[in-house]
């Protein structure tokens, strides 16, 4: 009897639980983007009233309501009912991806994918070279020295970088990062992923 009770209970929860975070989420789209319930209502193309009850969290809206209220955010469905994400993560060094390419270590500054983009700090020991791995055809890749001195081979030619300069290049090419000085050097790369 009491299995068959909690059985029915069951969807209401888990609809009360998809409500709520709808709502949440909606509502903290909104806030970020400095918008009114009444803006966003308008943009939408949804009455008010529909807009202020979905973001309440105790809603139980269309299809089509989630879709242009989706629209009006420029995000996915799956965006405005996935668990609410904080506002800020903290992610200490430690929890990094970081990995050894020979002598360089190579550590991820993004700790969540973010589609077509990568950006890795690299430490170079004194006298230490990466080789770089081709990336798909179309790729851009922008290299800083953050500290010491970095020299980039690409496309056969040799460019010094020094503290603050930034260099872009096809990072469709084979191309390699060295450290000629004595002390270690530190780059940033971003990688801009060409479409496929």
């Amino acid at each position: 009897m009491l299995a068959n009770l909690l059985a029915a209970i069951q969807p209401v929860v888990m609809g009360d639980e998809l409500a709520t975070r709808l709502g949440k989420n909606i509502r903290q789209l909104r806030e970020a983007r400095g918008l009114t319930q009444q803006q966003m209502a308008k943009l939408a193309n949804v009455p008010r009233a529909t807009w202020a009850n979905v973001e309440s969290g105790t809603a139980n809206p269309t299809l089509s309501v989630m879709h242009a209220v989706a629209e009006a955010f420029q995000v996915t469905l799956e965006e405005l009912i996935s668990t609410p994400r904080a506002a800020c993560e903290f992610y200490p060094r430690d929890t990094l991806r970081t990995r050894q390419r020979g002598d360089v270590e190579v550590r991820k500054l993004l700790p969540d994918a973010i589609p077509g983009m990568e950006i890795d700090r690299f430490e170079l020991p004194p006298k230490s070279q990466m080789t770089g791995v081709p990336h798909t055809p179309g790729t851009r890749e922008y290299l800083t020295c953050e500290s010491g001195c970095i020299v980039l081979v690409a496309a056969g030619e040799r460019w010094q970088l020094e503290t603050g300069d930034v260099i872009a290049f096809r990072g469709d090419q084979r191309h390699s990062y060295l450290n000629p000085g004595e002390r270690p050097a530190v780059a940033y790369s971003v990688v801009a992923l060409a479409r496929s």
